[in-house]
Order: structure tokens, then C-alpha cells, then sequence
């Protein structure tokens, strides 16, 4: 190392840099300035001062003394640090935890910038201190210590990036400089001073020094420290490269925005850590912003567009995110860079989950095709509203892309995405509905329906204020300034939309894909406004149009809509709730008498008979759907439903006459005339209930769901509504002080139990289909299928759970556990789980049930031979082995099972169950010793296939265990244990040895207790 000239040979002072830097309260520049004092006095212990800062910095508790420094060199001194260097913990300054530490890399940073800052316009020319603190920093950022190459290596690329702005500072000087000189030596020989002239040259020539000098730092540091650590293995060091060579390309582009550098954030775009990647993306977008850099870019672009495009795909959001935003910004300055194909790449992510990768695509996407079309003219700093023209422009363009997307079912996501930078343009209800009622727009039939799906998904954002369900975003809730501007937009787009809704529902009344999405706008209303803006004659408009829409309609959405359409003007604090309700009640009032005369022609029907034609049977089933619909969403308690619909049902239940496409339509009538009934029932009094609810209509109406199972239309809904109602009435109604409730309580018959369990075995656990990666119409109904299978699987399970069926049921469910896990692992697993915290005895006798009907079932099918090679007998093996692990490790808490012996004395010829004895093998690492050893006297050595299921049971003799070298016994005891838990401690412990574990075993239990189970 060199030393300094006229040092005094004494001890380095107690450094307080280090504890001041970390404490991070004192100014900056007063503390680098107390150190260049310090350093002016004693140069030699002021720099040992901050090389001891530095060390520190590192984590390492060694120090460099006045001795070190004179007589060993900077590979020495390191090399004797590393030896003193504890790296037990992992932890130094910059990546410890806790508040004292959180901030010291930004103080650390800041303590290097303004060393550099106040040192340029003396010391850092001076050759000693940066020279060799440069060499220094270098030595340590190649240590194979991973805190002396990290904090060395942040040092050296701050030092580096604070150089860069000197240098920058030193070409401003000396461009002025030479501006200086150039005037002063055009003047004529009279004006002219040659003094001047020579105190410029003078200036000129020291600049140019100090440039070279500060040049030198900045090549020793980029080919000793950069070079070496922008591939480094440590990620955090990657990504401090790339993010100071960004700096220096944005600040320096003159040195630095070269191809030779470039090409380091190039190849690092290729970076396996996410964190790399993204400060490759952030410098570059630096980089692209600024259009006086954009034309040094294009060679780059031409060579690593493509991995930028492909990185909009990354698997990390956040990276995805910045590569969406630099091409966002390539797109705005660099015309004609981006090609169809590469726009066509970013365009699908307007429709992701993740809203801010979504939010970036959508600006990409407005920026691309509507910006050069729609732009908003600014006048003054002010931006001007834009004309009608370019508002519908905007929104054809919008169609024209949703359509072509051909994602029709999430115009919600499209809009979300863009409302961050078309807010303006979507809250534009004006144009969007003038587009729409206007005859001479010439929009075709889905234009129009998808038009009306943007309308309600922006109004819906906009009365919301947050993303569509299944958006993902990191915030928790609305900032009262956005609160505010949620709130003047429901007025604004309330008080536009009551008026036009009306006639929205006239136009497109015959529509039922578009009349239920604008049945829907009512839920983002502020229905306040039809009283206090006196609108209470398109109210009445508005009711009038429901009621045709009505009973114009028996699709299931738009009579949904509708319901809850009048639900939500059904509230009596409204001023008009009377007229609502009268409009109600005129609507029930048609549709129960339509439902009672054709009723009654059907009912007249003779057995044998034929039956209704075919418009009758629908216009009943239409009726019936229509007051199922409003029944769901209001109580029609009064117009007394449940006796004809009763009656129906009690047709087709003794004459199997009534058509099928009736019965679901009357089974949910009574499905919820039941449960407004029973909303009915309150206080304590006997009387109450048998008002409410009698328990022999209740037993007659789950008997009337029963025969709807047998047919091929209906049955799944049947089975759900069914299940339902079993679950409402189970035992759990009187929990929570409702004990009057207990004459409703209804358990199923066993015969409604086994119609549940072959409905499961029929249509739930049928032959698993593999689902398809595309997007074909195939695919998505088997999805779909699935997700109905799930359902059904489900209520099952719950009715299991709650005490509705009995707990032996649950076996039909997991025996299939195993074979249908793709499709039903989750809800088999948490009704196990379930299940094992009711009665952990009961359900280990559940799961020995499964098994037993699936190896009865085998047997009988094959036969005794060969049993066990056979691939249904390995896959009871699996699924064996999949119940023994759902037990856990609680060895005592598995103690439950009883056995028996005289169920293998006194037999003379080979069990035909003896195979099952390998299917319970799978249970034996969750016995104890002394109960292995009972099965093995149990059992005897009569069969040879018994001998084969000993050694799981029981492991190697202790005796052998005993003979073995050491080695192998480890072997024995690491396979002889079940395997450590992952994920449970940082630091394994070692075993203990097998003879300590089969005492400690001994003293657990005994085998008189395991026999009396």
C-alpha cells in the first residue's frame, strides 16, 4: 500500500465514522468534513480512519493498524481480515435485520457521495487517498467473503457514479472554458489581453489534468471492480452494477451511452433473478426516455428487442410490469421500432390478473391504437375536451378490439386496464349512450351487446372505485380524495342514466343478451336522486319497461336481473316505495294467475292421457322460472305458492306424467317457499313453529325431491337444492339459542341417504377426463363440468360434516381419493381433516372401511390369486399410504385400533383376505414398537406371505441391529424413522439411537393397553 509523505507514526484514533454513519443523525457534510480535518492534521491515520470505516462497514471486526498499513500490501491486509472474518451468523450491515440497520445502506451511499462531493475540488486530485482507496475497494470486491465483496462492491459503484457527475461538472467547465477562450482571443489586438489568454490556457490545462485523473479513477474502478461484478453469484451485487451503470449512461451519456457499454444490461436482460432483471428494465427506460438518446439506441433495439418484448411475459409480475412500461416508452419515441407482431404480444395482457401489469398494457394499448386517433389537444397547459367525433371514435376503436380479442366475457377487465389513462374517455356516458340509441350509428348485433357490456363495466368502476373480481392489487382501500371523485361520479352518471334507461330497455327489449346487463345498471345508481331530482315519472317508465321485459323473457339472467333490479326499489325508506310496491304486486298478481290457469289445465290431464303440446308445457315452465326468479329475491309468502306447486310435484312423484321441464321450476318454488316460511318462525312459542313450519310438509317436501334425481334434465340442480334444505334442517339450526327450533330439525331416512350416495357414485366420481391447455370450446365445457362436479362433491360433504348423513357415507368418498385427487384432492382432504377433529376413532375406522370396500370389490372380481401384482391392488397401496400419512406423527394419538387373534388361530389353509395384511403394512410407522412386536406373535409364521408383511411391520431384530458396523447402523436408523418434517427448523438435530428410541417406547404404553384397544 503506499503511504502518505510527513506522517506521524501513531495508533489509528477510535474510528466514530462507522457509528455515526449507521446512527444516521448527524448532517452528512459536517461529519465528512470533521474526517478532512481530522485527515489534514495526521494523513496517515485519517485514511487508516476510513479504511477502518470501510471494514467495519463490512461486518468484520478486525482492524488495519499503522503497522499493517506500513508494511503489508492490500492483498495481505485482506487476506488477514478474511482469517479474523466470523461468518457464522451470514448477517453484516447491509443485509442484517432490524430498525438500527434498516437504513444504513442509503446513509452509507450518502457517507461515500459526499466524501467524493467535498473532496473535488482538492484531495480528489491529491493521488493518495482515493488512489489507494480505490485499490483497496478493488482487492475487496474479488474476496471470496461474501460481505467484503458486497459492501465494497456498493462502495466502489457509488464512488464510481459519484465520479461520473465530477467528471460531468469538469467537461460543463471545460466547454465554458473554451468559449471563454474563443472570445477572448477574436477580439482585435487592441481589446485583446493576453493575460487573460493565458490564465484561460492556464484553467484549460488543469481541467484537462483533473479529467484525465478522474478518467484513471473511473477506468480502474470499472475494469477492476464492474467488469468482474456484474455477473457476480450474489444477485444483490448484479443489481447494483446494472443500476449504477444506468446512472452513469443517463448522466454521462457522452462517455458511456456506447455500445461497448450497453451491452452489459444486454446480456443481463437475461438474468435468472428477478431483481437483476427489473434494474435492467428500470435503467433502460431511463435510457429510452429521454428522445436526444433514443437515436445511440437503435443498434441496441435492433439486437435485444425481441428478449424485451418476450419479457412482458415474465413470470414476475413486477418485471412483466417494467418491460410493458419500457415498451410503452420505445412506442412513443422511437416510431416504427415496434412491429404489429411485437405490439400484438402486449395487447392479451390488458386481460391479466395482475391489475398493475394489466394497467400498464392498457396505457401500451392506448398509446397504440388511440392516442394517434383521439388525441386530447391542451391549449395553454390546459387540456381541451374533446369533440363528440373523437369521443365516438374512441369507442369504436374500443369495439373494434374487443371484438377482435374475442374475449367477450371480460369487458370489465378491458376497461379496468384502461381507466388509468382513458378514465376521461370511459366516463364519457354521453357519447356511449347516443351511440346506442341513435339509429343512424349502423353498429351490427354484437357491437351492440358488447357496447352495452363497456357501458355497464364503466359505470360500474366508476361507482365502485375498485377493480373487477379477480384482480389482484396491493392496495387495501380508497384515498378520501378518490372517495370524493367516486362519489360525484355515481351522481353524474345516476342522473344521466335514470332519464335513458327507459328507453335503453324499449330498444333492445327482444334482446336477452343485452337487456340483462342493462337491468344490472340499477346496482350502481344512487336511487336517492329519483326523489330529490323529482325523476319519479322515468321511474314509472322504468317499471313499465321491467314488467314487459318480464314477461317477455324466461332466460335465467335477465329474470335475475330483473328480480333484484325491483329488490333494490324495494326498500321502504324510499319516498316511491309505495308505487314499487304496487308495481310488484301487479306483476305477481299476472304471473300467479297465468301460473294457476295453465296449472289447472295440466292437473286435468287424465292418466294415460296425452299430454299438454309442447307451447303450454313452455309457457308453464317459463311461468314457473319467472316467479322462481322473484321468489328468490322477495317473499311471496302471501300469494301462497307451495300448495299448488305441492300438488304438481305430487302428480309426477305417483304418475310420472308431469313434463320434466316443469319439475325444476317447481321444485325451487318450493325450495324457497320453504325458507321464507321459515324466516317467519321466531320466539319460543310451540304454537310459532307449528305455524311455521309442520314437520310432515317438511318430510313431504324432501320426498318430492327424491324422484326428481331420476331425471336427466334436472338432477343436478334438484340434488343441490336438496341438499340444501337438508343442511338447513340439520341438527345445526338450534345452535346459538334456537332451541324452539328443534321440532324442525329433520334427519334423512335411510333411503334418502342411499339415493344421495348413488346420485355421488353416478355423477360425481365418473371416469376422470384429462382437460385440454387450449381455449377450444371442448375445454371449457369440461371445465365447467368439473366445477358442477366440485359443487355437487361439496354439498355432499358438507351434509357428512354437519351431521346431516351419517359419517360410514364418507367412505364412498375416500376410496376415491386417491384416483380422483386431480379433480377432488382439496375437498376430500378437508373433509378427512374435518372429520378426524369430530371422532379421530371413528374416522380411522372410515378410512379401514374404504379400503375393505375396495378390496372386497377386487376380490370378488379376480378372485384370491395373484391379488397383489395386480394395478388395482397398487393403487390401494397408494391410497393405503396416503391415509397413513394424513395421520401425522402423534404415534400416541393413533393408538385406537383393537386386534384380535382368533381371526387367524385354528386356520389350516391361506386367509382369502391375507393380501390386506399388505395394504395395513402402510400404517406401520405409525405404531410403537411393542405393538409391532404383538402383530408378529399375532400373526405367526404360518404364511408366506405373512413373513413378506413382517419386516414392515416390525424393521430388523434388535440383535442385528446389534451386529452391524456403525455405519450401517446409522443407514438402519435413518430408514427405520419416518422422515424429518421440511421446512420446521433451520439446524436438524442428530437422532437418537435406536436402542434409546425402543426404551423410550417401552415406557410409553403397554401391551396389555394396546390389546384393550
Amino acid at each position: 500500500m503506499v503511504r502518505g509523505h510527513g506522517q506521524k507514526e501513531s495508533e489509528p484514533p477510535a474510528s466514530d465514522l462507522f457509528d455515526a454513519v449507521k446512527a444516521a443523525k448527524s448532517d452528512m457534510q459536517s461529519l465528512v468534513d470533521e474526517w478532512l480535518d481530522s485527515y489534514k492534521q495526521d494523513q496517515d491515520a485519517g485514511f487508516l480512519e476510513l479504511v477502518n470505516f470501510f471494514i467495519r462497514s463490512c461486518g468484520c471486526k478486525g482492524t488495519v493498524t499503522q503497522e499493517m498499513f506500513r508494511k503489508m500490501s492490500n492483498s495481505e491486509i485482506i487476506r488477514h481480515l478474511t482469517e479474523q472474518f466470523n461468518e457464522d451468523s451470514g448477517d453484516y450491515p447491509l443485509t442484517a435485520p432490524g430498525p438500527s440497520w434498516k437504513k444504513f445502506q442509503g446513509s452509507f451511499c450518502e457517507f461515500v457521495r459526499t466524501l467524493v462531493f467535498r473532496c473535488q475540488y482538492g484531495l480528489l486530485y491529491d493521488g493518495f487517498p482515493m488512489d489507494n482507496l480505490i485499490s483497496l475497494l478493488t482487492g475487496l470486491s474479488d474476496s471470496q467473503v461474501r460481505a467484503f465483496r458486497h459492501t465494497s462492491t456498493l462502495a466502489a459503484m457509488t464512488l464510481m457514479t459519484s465520479l461520473v457527475r465530477v467528471a460531468l461538472q469538469l467537461s460543463v467547465h471545460k466547454d465554458y472554458n473554451h468559449r471563454q477562450y474563443e472570445a477572448e482571443r477574436s477580439k482585435g489586438p487592441g481589446q485583446r489581453a493576453p493575460e487573460r489568454l493565458e490564465s484561460l490556457l492556464e484553467k484549460r490545462k488543469e481541467l484537462q489534468e483533473h479529467q484525465e485523473e478522474i478518467e484513471g479513477m473511473m477506468n480502474a474502478l470499472f475494469r477492476g471492480v464492474f467488469v468482474h461484478r456484474y455477473r457476480d453469484v450474489l444477485p444483490e451485487i448484479r443489481a447494483i452494477c446494472i443500476e449504477e451503470i444506468g446512472c452513469w449512461m443517463q448522466s454521462y451519456s457522452t462517455s458511456f451511452l456506447t455500445d461497448s457499454y450497453l451491452k452489459y444490461i444486454g446480456w443481463t436482460l437475461h438474468d435468472k433473478h428477478r431483481e437483476v432483471r427489473l434494474k435492467c428494465l428500470k435503467a433502460l427506460k431511463g435510457l429510452y426516455s429521454n428522445q436526444d438518446l433514443t437515436a445511440r439506441l437503435e443498434l441496441f433495439t435492433s439486437r435485444f428487442k425481441d428478449r424485451m418484448v418476450s419479457m412482458v411475459m415474465d413470470r414476475e409480475y413486477d418485471v412483466a410490469v417494467e418491460a410493458v412500461k419500457l415498451l410503452t416508452v420505445i412506442l412513443k419515441n422511437m416510431e416504427g421500432v415496434l412491429t404489429d407482431g411485437d405490439c400484438e404480444s402486449v395487447y392479451p395482457v390488458v386481460y391479466a390478473s395482475n391489475r398493475a401489469l394489466a394497467s400498464a398494457a392498457g396505457e401500451f394499448l392506448y398509446w397504440k391504437l388511440f392516442y394517434p386517433e383521439c388525441e386530447t389537444r391542451t391549449v395553454d397547459g390546459k387540456e381541451q375536451r374533446q369533440s363528440p367525433r373523437s369521443q365516438r371514435t374512441f369507442f369504436r376503436l374500443l369495439l373494434s378490439f374487443f371484438v377482435e380479442s374475442e374475449l367477450h366475457d371480460h369487458a370489465a377487465y378491458l376497461v379496468d386496464s384502461l381507466w388509468d389513462c382513458a378514465g376521461s374517455q370511459l366516463k364519457n356516458w354521453e357519447s356511449l349512450t347516443s351511440l346506442l340509441l341513435e339509429k343512424d350509428q349502423n353498429l351490427g348485433d354484437v357491437q351492440e351487446s358488447t357496447l352495452i357490456e363497456i357501458l355497464v363495466s364503466s359505470v360500474q368502476q366508476a361507482s365502485e372505485g375498485h377493480p373487477p373480481v379477480g384482480r389482484v392489487t396491493g392496495r387495501k382501500g380508497l384515498t378520501p380524495k378518490e372517495r370524493k371523485i367516486q362519489a360525484n361520479d355515481k351522481v353524474k352518471l345516476t342522473e344521466h342514466l335514470i332519464p335513458l334507461l327507459p328507453q335503453l330497455l324499449a330498444k333492445f327489449s327482444a334482446d336477452a343478451e343485452k337487456v340483462a346487463p342493462l337491468l344490472q345498471l340499477l346496482n350502481y345508481f344512487d336511487l336517492n336522486i329519483y326523489c330529490t331530482r323529482r325523476l319519479e315519472k322515468h321511474l314509472e317508465l322504468f317499471l313499465q319497461q321491467l314488467q314487459e321485459v318480464v314477461v317477455k323473457h324466461a332466460e335465467p339472467a335477465v329474470l335475475e336481473a330483473g328480480a333484484h333490479a325491483l329488490y333494490l326499489l324495494c326498500n321502504p325508506e324510499f319516498t316511491f316505495f309505495s308505487r314499487v310496491d304496487f308495481a310488484r304486486s301487479q306483476l305477481v298478481d299476472l304471473l300467479t294467475d297465468r301460473f294457476q290457469q295453465e296449472l289447472e289445465e295440466l292437473l286435468q290431464v287424465e292418466t294415460g292421457s296425452s299430454f299438454l303440446d309442447e307451447d303450454e308445457v313452455y309457457s308453464l315452465a317459463a311461468t314457473l322460472k319467472r316467479l322462481s326468479a322473484f321468489y328468490n329475491a322477495h317473499d311471496l309468502t302471501r300469494w301462497e305458492l307451495y300448495e299448488p306447486c305441492y300438488r304438481l310435484l305430487r302428480k309426477a312423484v305417483d304418475t310420472g306424467e308431469v313434463p320434466h321441464q316443469v319439475m325444476l321450476p317447481a321444485l325451487t318454488l318450493v325450495y324457497f317457499s320453504i325458507l321464507w316460511t321459515l324466516t317467519h318462525v321466531s320466539g319460543s312459542g310451540a304454537s310459532q313453529v307449528n305455524m311455521g313450519l309442520s314437520r310432515g310438509n317438511r318430510n313431504g317436501g324432501a320426498c318430492i325431491f327424491i324422484p326428481s334425481l331420476q331425471a336427466t334434465v334436472s338432477t343436478e340442480a334438484a340434488f343441490v337444492l336438496l341438499s340444501d334444505l337438508l343442511l338447513i334442517f340439520s341438527p345445526q339450526m338450534i345452535v346459538g339459542g334456537r332451541d324452539f327450533l328443534r321440532p324442525l330439525v329433520f334427519f334423512p331416512e335411510a333411503t334418502l341417504q342411499s339415493e344421495l350416495a348413488s346420485f355421488l357414485m353416478d355423477h360425481v366420481f365418473i371416469q376422470p377426463g384429462e382437460l385440454g391447455r387450449g381455449h377450444s370450446q371442448e375445454d371449457h365445457l369440461k371445465i365447467e363440468q368439473l366445477h358442477q362436479r366440485r359443487r355437487l362433491l361439496a354439498g355432499f360433504c358438507k351434509l357428512l360434516i354437519y351431521g346431516v348423513l351419517e359419517m360410514d357415507a364418507a367412505s364412498d368418498v375416500f376410496k376415491h381419493y386417491n384416483k380422483f385427487y386431480n379433480d377432488y384432492g382439496d375437498i376430500i382432504k378437508e373433509t378427512l381433516t374435518r372429520a378426524r377433529q369430530i371422532d379421530r376413532s371413528h374416522c380411522s375406522r372410515i378410512l379401514l372401511l374404504s379400503l375393505k370396500q375396495l378390496y372386497t370389490e377386487l376380490l370378488q372380481e379376480q378372485g384370491p390369486e395373484g391379488l397383489n401384482e395386480l394395478p388395482a391392488f397398487i393403487e390401494m397401496r397408494d391410497l393405503a399410504r396416503r391415509f397413513a400419512l394424513s395421520f401425522g406423527p402423534q404415534q400416541l394419538q393413533n393408538r385406537s385400533i383393537g386386534w384380535k387373534s382368533r381371526y387367524l388361530t385354528g386356520s389350516s389353509g391361506q386367509p382369502p383376505n391375507l393380501a390386506f395384511l399388505e395394504l395395513l403394512s402402510e400404517f406401520s410407522p405409525r405404531l410403537f414398537h411393542q405393538d409391532k412386536q404383538l402383530l408378529k406373535h399375532i400373526c405367526g409364521d404360518t404364511w408366506s406371505t405373512v413373513n413378506m408383511c413382517i419386516c414392515f411391520f416390525t424393521g430388523p431384530s434388535r440383535r442385528h441391529r446389534e451386529d452391524i458396523s456403525s455405519s450401517q447402523e446409522e443407514s438402519l436408523q435413518l430408514t427405520s424413522m419416518p422422515p424429518t418434517p421440511t421446512l420446521t427448523s433451520t439446524a436438524v438435530k442428530t437422532r437418537q439411537p435406536l436402542g434409546g428410541l425402543e426404551e423410550m417406547e417401552e415406557e410409553g404404553g403397554s401391551e396389555s393397553e394396546f390389546t384393550q384397544g
